[in-house]
């Protein structure tokens, strides 16, 4: 049996080998028929950072979206108290992450990055203390160039190993990374060096490169960090966000435990879109394993916002223990199907109609991953109701809206 382990293993290193580090496939879906399967492909093709982080997609908030540049302290203070009392917290929003503009633009005369005087006054070290006490984590930003985008404070470049040490001081748990001024030097050299810096002095930090999918970092990033940015960033409407979800899709299956596609952060809540676009831009970011950051002012978010991103049935998919991002399986003329395997022998399941009408959308079972004749129960995760099925599962579904299933089979 040994023997016979080993042959198979090998002749499946063999075809990834062949493959680019990609496993062969026949088909345009997933291999959601066999989750053992799966798993042990995962195991083989993939290298993480090796810190134990991101075991499950990150969660949390990120200033940028709403905010952009102009965040303060007492923003984020307010942040970390919203997410306590409003539940978000307990659901597994735990990284409270300030984007860029946090700093001053000069670095100290030690080379030091000194935090803006302004808008943080008390510094990063007692904004860490006091996200910390209220059981949250909290991130930072910085840059792998000369600046930072915004072109307001230093970026690391060069500085990696002293920047690290500094976060690492302060208490900080997370590092978006990001990809302006570069110097005309390479991504792989510049984002290299923070990881081997990262690896060093921040074990403890989360890192998230943002070099925005420009030279396909699925294939490399995961020996690197944590997630990846897989596109360019996401604006406030249906176009950009379904453009992302598109993107990240072709990457799914360099996503698993300790290393995750990053198609942007979320914007529900921030008035771009319609209630069923954001329904929608959350469903997929959730079936995808995507990183579920809110970038809405949860101080102030309506309930329709609040329904939306504390649905905890959609989150379960997100963070489900078998980690293997969710894709698209079927589409035609707006209409599509997407789909990815759940521990349990489940199956998550989701309709999406990107047209501008109402529409029938129809899953196989075959599709899905599923026998064809399989019974299954049917748990609608936005109806938060229960049904059973056999074959298929059809629906009627709004224009731009979606409908997301659990199917166990019984």
């Amino acid at each position: 049996m040994a023997h016979a382990t080993s042959t198979a293993l090998l002749l499946l290193l063999l075809t990834v080998a062949a493959a680019g580090g990609r496993v062969a496939r026949t088909g345009s879906g997933p291999p959601l028929a066999g989750n053992a399967a799966s798993v042990e492909e995962l195991r083989v093709r993939r290298k993480t950072a090796g810190n134990g982080l991101g075991g499950t997609p990150q969660m949390g908030w990120n200033s940028w979206n709403h905010f952009s540049c102009d965040v303060n302290e007492k923003i984020i203070r307010e942040t970390a108290d919203a997410l306590v009392n409003t539940g978000l917290a307990k659901l597994g929003y735990q990284y409270v992450n300030i984007d860029d503009c946090w700093a001053e633009y000069n670095r100290d005369h030690k080379g030091n990055m000194v935090p803006n005087k302004q808008t943080f006054p008390s510094g990063i070290k007692a904004l860490a203390d006091y996200v910390h006490a209220r059981g949250l984590k909290l991130g930072i930003y910085s840059d792998a160039g000369t600046q930072t985008c915004s072109k307001k404070m230093p970026g690391s470049l060069d500085h990696e190993e002293q920047d690290v040490k500094t976060f690492a001081s302060w208490g900080v748990d997370y590092l978006k990374y990001d990809n302006c001024n570069d110097a005309g030097r390479s991504i792989m050299e510049r984002y290299t060096k923070m990881s081997k810096a990262m690896k060093k002095y921040g074990k403890n930090i989360f890192f998230s490169l943002c070099e925005w999918g420009n030279e396909n970092p699925a294939t490399w990033a995961g020996g690197m960090g944590n997630s990846w940015r897989t596109t360019l960033d996401i604006v406030d409407n249906w176009d950009s966000m379904t453009s992302r979800a598109d993107q990240n899709d072709k990457w799914a299956s360099y996503a698993g435990p300790g290393g995750w596609n990053d198609p942007d952060m979320l914007e529900v809540g921030n008035g771009g879109m319609t209630e069923a676009e954001y329904r929608s831009h959350f469903s997929i970011w959730a079936l995808a394993k995507a990183p579920l950051l809110i970038g809405c002012d949860v101080r102030s978010m309506s309930q329709q916002t609040e329904d939306i991103i504390n649905n905890w049935e959609v989150i379960a998919v997100n963070q489900d223990s078998l980690g293997i991002q969710g894709k698209k399986v079927q589409s035609a003329h707006g209409l599509e199907v997407w789909a990815g395997p759940l521990s349990g022998n489940r199956k998550a399941v989701l309709l999406w109609n990107r047209k501008g009408r109402r529409a029938t959308i129809t899953a196989y079972w075959s599709t899905v991953g599923l026998p064809a004749s399989a019974a299954v129960t049917v748990r609608d995760l936005w109806a938060h109701s229960s049904s059973s099925a056999r074959g298929k599962i059809s629906a009627s579904v709004a224009p731009h809206d979606c409908k997301m299933y659990i199917l166990t089979p019984k």
